[in-house]
């Protein structure tokens, strides 16, 4: 199941400003960027357990993005503000970026690659959650094999 039509619209229209002359839009997606250590997640939890007599249990995870492929660049904006598209947050050349191979983790219910951008040290990961997995193995696909 991919993201449904009225959120693929408002992707496109948020995104269309931003796209240069002749540039056409090849996925729309929703994944989460980043990673979060299993220190910090354990660090959070027992702060707010201590500052609420654990009443409230917190979570860290990866940034929500919608991202849009495009022949030329992969626009990444913030998912996070009620659904809707939000601002802009990166903006990588296509020509510049490399991707590993789509793999599937948790339990089979994610995907995820990793991006690594020429001239730059470690990788960006992307991952795509069970609603939008089938986009990995597209997204992943699309971009030249990282070596």
């Amino acid at each position: 199941m991919a993201m449904n039509a009225r959120r693929t619209g408002q992707l496109l229209e948020t995104s269309a400003p931003l796209l240069f002359p002749g540039e056409q839009v090849e996925l729309t997606s929703l994944a989460s960027v980043g990673t979060v250590s299993v220190r910090k997640q354990a660090l959070t939890a027992i702060v707010v357990g201590v500052l609420t007599l654990g009443m409230v249990m917190a979570t860290v995870r990866p940034r929500a993005v919608y991202v849009v492929l495009t022949d030329q660049r992969i626009l990444f904006f913030d998912a996070n503000r009620g659904g809707r598209p939000g601002k802009l947050l990166m903006n990588m050349a296509r020509a510049y970026v490399t991707a590993t191979a789509a793999e599937t983790t948790f339990l089979g219910l994610k995907v995820a690659t990793r991006l690594t951008v020429h001239g730059q040290e470690g990788a960006l990961k992307v991952e795509f959650p069970v609603q939008t997995r089938a986009d990995g193995h597209l997204f992943a696909g699309a971009l030249p094999v990282t070596h």
